[in-house]
């Protein structure tokens, strides 16, 4: 669990402007392990891209992680309002 979070952290803070602002909590439901990922508004579109093409690179890459828990990963991204 805190590589995947380990992970995510160490892909996404070097893409933002306000590293200090990236917040990653983790949700623990029936079927999925979910990271919420919270940005600053104003980095929210580096994260995001033309098309949604980062946050589909970032998430392949999370999804194709193995993790000892039987249960899938889903990565949210949320602005920080």
């Amino acid at each position: 669990m805190t590589d995947v979070k380990d992970l995510v952290l160490t892909i996404v803070r070097p893409l933002v402007s306000q590293p200090e602002n990236v917040h990653l909590e983790i949700t623990e439901g029936d079927q999925f392990m979910e990271y919420n990922l919270t940005v600053a508004p104003e980095d929210i579109g580096r994260i995001i891209g033309k098309q949604g093409r980062v946050a589909k690179a970032i998430r392949t890459i999370v999804y194709s992680v193995r993790t000892k828990e039987p249960k899938k990963v889903r990565l949210n991204i949320l602005d920080g309002n």
